[in-house]
């Protein structure tokens, strides 16, 4: 039988490597990219982990062999296998991999109902999205949405800030929709660039920062020094949260996400909206100079196409 010394070339500890240069080990995705690569035995111990990793974490060495169906020994060339340095150092990563991604592992799906003929994510998205918006009513004061939406009409430049995923969408998106105002906005998606252009600006200036959990550290770094230089800060985020506390206008919802892993987190609906009724409200102020901008952009746009079919107003 082979053990670990039959695999390719590689780092003699793979998890030393990368703790050397900072990296967090992703055990559960690193057992199976090497299923492969793995000796008989030694799949079986994989496999017997990835088939109830919560057992795996409170099993011995013994119980583990056992459902594996292998001898002890062989675990432990698997957990050096993968890289690990023991027993004891596998089950401390494979800890560390169920705190994110215990509800991927066994994700718990809406069933379907058994009279409908709509796929069972169709209502609970859409649902969702409904529940959203009914949050952004009841937890959103007109007032706080006016006051923003007067610090942006003021502002001598707009910079909208965002970090990975919907977050960096939603800043973009920000920007779209101030620019056709007559705003002059830019995005800034990237951590290290964020930092640049806070220490660029002054009291003239204004911060939209974006943020679905509110605890972004970089992007609050940035908040913070934009703050420092004299900017206005405003936050579309979580409520209580890092982030809310850290800026002048904090515009917050609360919703609670579903279990459903396959899904959209929903807080995108409600955070859109908030965006909408600032963007919107931005425009009510500034008034006949929003107007004409819009004018000129659709005129433009209507020139350039063929057809009497207008676009969408609000587009």
């Amino acid at each position: 039988m082979p053990d670990s010394s039959t695999l390719p070339e590689g780092p003699a500890d793979p998890s030393a490597e990368a703790r050397q240069h900072g990296q967090i080990i992703d055990i559960l995705g690193r057992i199976k990219d090497q299923m492969a690569l793995l000796s008989p035995a030694e799949r079986k111990v994989g496999a017997a982990v990835l088939a109830d990793v919560p057992r795996a974490v409170d099993d011995n060495i013994a119980s583990l062999a056992q459902r594996a169906g292998v001898s002890e020994p062989s675990v432990t060339r698997f957990c050096r296998a993968i890289g690990c340095m023991g027993v004891r150092d596998f089950k401390l990563k494979l800890a560390q991999s169920l705190v994110v991604g215990e509800s991927y592992l066994n994700p718990e799906l809406p069933p379907r109902p058994a009279d409908s003929e709509l796929p069972a994510y169709w209502t609970p998205i859409l649902s969702d999205a409904r529940g959203a918006l009914r949050e952004v009513e009841r937890q959103i004061s007109p007032s706080s949405i006016q006051a923003a939406a007067e610090a942006v009409t003021s502002a001598r430049r707009v910079f909208t800030f965002g970090l990975g995923g919907s977050a960096t969408t939603l800043a973009e998106e920000a920007q779209y929709r101030l620019f056709r105002y007559g705003v002059n906005v830019s995005c800034c998606p990237e951590a290290y660039f964020m930092r640049m252009t806070a220490a660029t600006m002054n009291q003239n200036d204004v911060v939209l920062a974006i943020s679905l959990s509110g605890r972004t550290a970089e992007l609050i770094e940035a908040v913070n020094l934009a703050r420092g230089y004299g900017a206005t800060t405003i936050a579309i985020t979580a409520t209580a949260s890092p982030l809310a506390e850290a800026v002048d206008h904090p515009l917050t919802v609360a919703i609670a996400e579903t279990h459903d892993t396959l899904t959209p987190t929903s807080v995108r609906f409600a955070y859109l909206a908030v965006m909408d009724l600032l963007s919107a409200a931005t425009g009510y102020i500034m008034g006949p100079s929003a107007q004409e901008n819009l004018r000129r952009i659709k005129y433009t746009l209507q020139n350039h196409r063929s057809g009497n079919l207008l676009e969408p107003l609000g587009d």
